[in-house]
């Protein structure tokens, strides 16, 4: 067992207590990272003459030496060791051997976790926020190939008013984009070096703790010794964020699944993104979509967890911060799948536009543009709707819609009916005279739409790509 702490014990750990207490398995996920945040220590160290230049030069080339030798396969992290720490350290010892020892200096294991958890989450923000953005450019395409796509809006799952499939969209979108500024402001805020803060006191060695921060990227190093070690707040807002990410996937997963019945026919699935029915020789069913509304819920799991674990924790460092990790990661793997699948899915749906108007027409969504048709012949609003509603209640006694009433059947129920009734109900007229921000009318989309590129060609994350 290869432990970093056994100084002060006489007796061996126990088999069942190690194992349960090692963190091998999953901790080695940021073996790079570990050996990042080394190299920038030693470096400092050096500079701050704690070590040799020859010193120096030594650990972080055999850091380097372990890092391309565990990327290439040569050197393989098992779990005789307790931890990546260990497992880095003794085989830096082993290499090079005293000045290997060396290599700890003025640092714990509680800042050297803390960092390397900071740096894994820091660059899987930046992974989730780019996948974001191009599920953001592929709804862009789908937008500006359908600013005259009629479809019926919804409120409670029934038809209420005419819009765009280019207005639809546009609202996952807003959505979307939501989601990348809440990962730019998490990534603004967990981006200082907890390395340095020691065990939760800090050290009495001279570190230059901005030079330790400035060389891996951070705006600066954390203010308080004992928060550094302890805090964790930014992987729950990061998995929070991953929760309001798969919360917008769900319910487009939903819609997707919804469109694609029979009942709807809006879209077809592609085959590549379909399964069938081991029994029933018809099927093609929605499984991408179903799954990926499925492991919503494993998302919502990790960040309960999370906050359940910090709850009760008292200052600085406590060992339950270790389950931190696998929840973690399982839930940034799952999330970055989900978009990649999901993208690749939307990119291939094919959208049927005359069943998306048919509906629109026959669902009444024209009736409040009727009611104001007659408000804007001097009818007040309020008998404009009695008027509309006993309209709508013929229409179904006839089985027929609005737009296909004859003028004579129009006069009957309101002899302020006139032959420009027909424009003025049209799918495209409703749509159309719609011309607030944020409407559906083609004017005010393609603003929309000049915006909205302007904010994926401004890209936050391509200053940082770089770290």
């Amino acid at each position: 067992m290869a432990q970093l702490w056994g100084g002060r014990f006489t007796k061996e750990t126990d088999k069942l207590v190690y194992n349960f207490n090692a963190s091998i398995s999953f901790d080695q996920k940021f073996f790079e990272e570990d050996i990042e945040g080394s190299i920038a220590h030693v470096v400092m160290l050096e500079k701050q003459d704690i070590l040799t230049e020859e010193e120096k030069n030594a650990i972080v080339k055999g850091l380097t030496s372990i890092r391309e030798d565990v990327k290439s396969g040569k050197l393989i992290i098992t779990e005789e060791y307790e931890d990546i720490h260990s497992f880095v350290e003794a085989n830096l010892i082993d290499r090079i051997g005293d000045a290997g020892k060396k290599l700890h200096t003025g640092r714990s294991r509680n800042d050297q976790v803390a960092l390397d958890m900071k740096l894994y989450t820091r660059v899987e923000v930046l992974n989730v926020a780019e996948e974001i953005y191009g599920l953001l450019d592929t709804l862009l395409n789908i937008i500006e190939d359908n600013l005259d796509t009629y479809m019926p809006g919804f409120t409670h799952l029934q038809k209420a008013q005419p819009i765009t499939l280019a207005h639809h969209m546009g609202a996952y979108f807003e959505m979307f984009k939501r989601d990348s500024l809440r990962l730019k402001d998490i990534y603004a805020r967990m981006n200082y070096c907890p390395l340095g803060a020691g065990a939760l006191a800090g050290t009495t060695y001279p570190l230059d703790r901005g030079y330790t921060a400035a060389l891996m990227g951070f705006e600066g190093p954390t203010f308080n010794s004992m928060d550094s070690v302890s805090d964790r707040d930014y992987v729950i807002e990061f998995l929070s964020a991953l929760a309001v990410i798969m919360m917008h996937l769900s319910r487009f997963c939903e819609e997707i699944i919804i469109w694609n019945s029979n009942e709807y026919r809006f879209i077809e699935i592609d085959d590549t993104y379909s399964t069938g029915s081991s029994i029933m020789p018809q099927k093609k069913n929605p499984d991408i979509a179903e799954l990926v509304r499925g492991k919503t819920g494993r998302v919502y799991g990790a960040l309960m967890s999370i906050l359940t674990v910090m709850k009760g924790l008292p200052l600085a460092y406590n060992k339950d911060m270790q389950e931190d990790k696998e929840l973690t990661f399982d839930a940034i793997d799952t999330v970055k799948g989900c978009l990649a699948l999901f993208n690749g899915m939307l990119k291939t749906i094919k959208f049927n536009k005359e069943t998306m108007a048919v509906s629109a027409m026959n669902g009444f969504t024209n009736a409040t543009d009727a009611a104001d048709y007659l408000v804007n012949k001097g009818v007040p609003f309020r008998d404009a709707h009695e008027i509309i509603g006993r309209l709508v209640l013929y229409c179904i006694d006839k089985n027929t819609c609005i737009d296909s009433l004859t003028i004579d059947e129009l006069k009957e129920i309101s002899p302020e009916f006139e032959e420009d009734i027909y424009d003025a109900i049209s799918l495209e007229t409703c749509v159309e005279k719609r011309l607030t921000v944020g409407a559906p009318g083609q004017n005010v989309m393609k603003e929309v739409i000049a915006i909205n590129k302007e904010f994926l060609k401004s890209n936050w994350m391509k200053d940082k790509k770089g770290i």
